[in-house]
């Protein structure tokens, strides 16, 4: 697709072309009117003197005719084509380089027209009555059509060299023109969730250029203000909501302590800490996402070997999958080095094996690979799992997503850890996406960070 640049480069170009075109076709237009104006005058210059020659009284005789205007008529013969008629049409005198050929008289009321005369070629014709004869003198218009046509070659020619000149000066109009919305695009690129102070300069003046400037700084005012709520808020929540849940807790264990001999009473208590547990893990995990999506996470970029990564994961990994009876294969480069935020993406990658671990059978296996790819890191997880089919994959890195399980069972987990493992993913500037495996069933999710 062509940038904007270049099509206005290409519009300019077109606009200078067809501006040109339609001077150029004017002038030819002009051109022909004139020249076939300074016939007509030419014509009425020999008319006049050829009407002198043949003077008045009555209609004259072939012989008459031929030796008044014969010699004037024989001297322009290169110029004009002479013939006379009398008033019954009959022709009186006809010039030599006429041939056996004559004149058709022209429409009634007309002085000026064109012929096609055969053996001779198109003509222009000014014809005058006098006292008993018809006087027309002709003219080739061969050499109007040559000069047409030399304008014609000349105008394609220039206007060959006027579209080429109309792309340089059109490149030339494009990057002055356009130099004030770069610079608009790089001050706005510069405009991050860590840089949300930073306005775009005002021209000066009221143009449209002027006032798309004082609304982009207005729409990043409105953004700035709303960042700024997200995290107060997500401040407000960790101290209005994770407060309380302590408070409740430790109440909570007061009241188990005192109960411990009812077990009914105990039993109730239990559930209410684990209900405790479960609310501060959701929290702590919606608050990580409303801060990952505010942009008031950042990550912090540091070259990290990809074996001090994956070998504490594959660990914490092991017991999961221990525990389950599940076995787990990490592959993985002895040496090789990307730059990450490695608690982030232990994070990540803890979240996705965790869920393919969760989603495969006793005896089972999930595998972890990771390798280069072009211009970035990929790591791929693949568990034995029963897939998903094509809508539910859609929908898999969205919050609160939970698929049940094809035994009719609920599957663990609230349905934020791939939610959470997208937004790490956007946070290094990579992506994540699944599908089934091709070789078997189960899914493979797929996690590239550019390098």
């Amino acid at each position: 697709m062509r940038t904007f640049s270049q099509r206005l480069t290409l519009r300019f170009a077109a606009l200078v072309a067809v501006t040109s075109a339609l001077v150029l076709a004017g002038g030819g237009w002009l051109l022909d009117r004139e020249l076939r104006r300074n016939l007509e005058l030419l014509h009425a210059t020999e008319q006049a003197e050829l009407r002198q020659l043949l003077g008045g009284g009555p209609p004259p005789t072939p012989e008459e005719v031929a030796r008044r205007i014969g010699r004037d008529a024989e001297n322009d013969a290169t110029l004009f084509l002479v013939q006379v008629r009398d008033p019954a049409g009959r022709v009186l005198f006809r010039s030599r380089n006429l041939g056996s050929s004559e004149l058709p008289p022209l429409p009634t009321g007309a002085r000026h027209g064109e012929v096609e005369l055969p053996g001779v070629g198109p003509l222009f014709v000014s014809e005058i009555p006098g006292e008993g004869w018809r006087l027309a003198v002709a003219s080739s218009l061969g050499i109007v059509d040559g000069l047409l046509w030399d304008y014609v070659r000349i105008s394609l020619l220039l206007l060959g060299a006027i579209a080429a000149v109309g792309l340089g000066l059109g490149h030339a109009f494009s990057r002055v023109t356009l130099r004030p919305l770069r610079h608009i695009a790089e001050t706005a690129n510069r405009i991050r969730s860590d840089n949300l102070s930073e306005r775009i300069p005002a021209p000066e003046g009221r143009d449209e250029l002027a006032t798309l400037v004082r609304l982009l700084n207005q729409m990043f005012d409105r953004l700035q203000s709303a960042f700024e709520q997200v995290g107060r808020f997500a401040a407000d929540v960790s101290h209005e909501v994770k407060t309380p849940l302590s408070l409740i807790r430790l109440n909570a264990e007061r009241l188990r302590a005192r109960v411990g001999a009812d077990p009914e009473a105990a039993a109730a208590v239990a559930d209410i800490l684990e209900e405790i547990d479960r609310i501060n893990h959701v929290a702590d995990r919606l608050l990580f996402l409303a801060r990952a999506e505010s942009g008031a996470l950042q990550c912090s970029l540091r070259p990290a070997a990809v074996s001090s990564l994956l070998g504490p994961l594959a660990e914490d990994a092991q017991v999961l999958a221990a525990d389950r009876g599940v076995r787990l294969v990490v592959d993985a480069p002895a040496d090789a080095e990307i730059r990450a935020d490695a608690g982030l993406l232990r994070q990540l990658l803890l979240n996705v094996l965790s869920n393919a671990i969760s989603v495969t059978a006793p005896g089972g296996e999930v595998r972890l690979r990771s390798g280069p790819v072009d211009g970035g890191w990929r790591f791929e997880v693949l568990d034995e799992g029963p897939g998903l089919p094509p809508e539910q994959l859609a929908r898999l890195f969205e919050r609160f997503v939970r698929f049940d399980r094809r035994d009719g069972g609920a599957r663990p987990g609230h349905g934020l850890g791939l939610a959470i493992s997208r937004s790490i993913a956007q946070l290094h500037g990579g992506s994540i996406r699944a599908d089934n495996r091709a070789d078997r069933s189960g899914l493979r999710i797929e996690v590239e960070l550019p390098v």
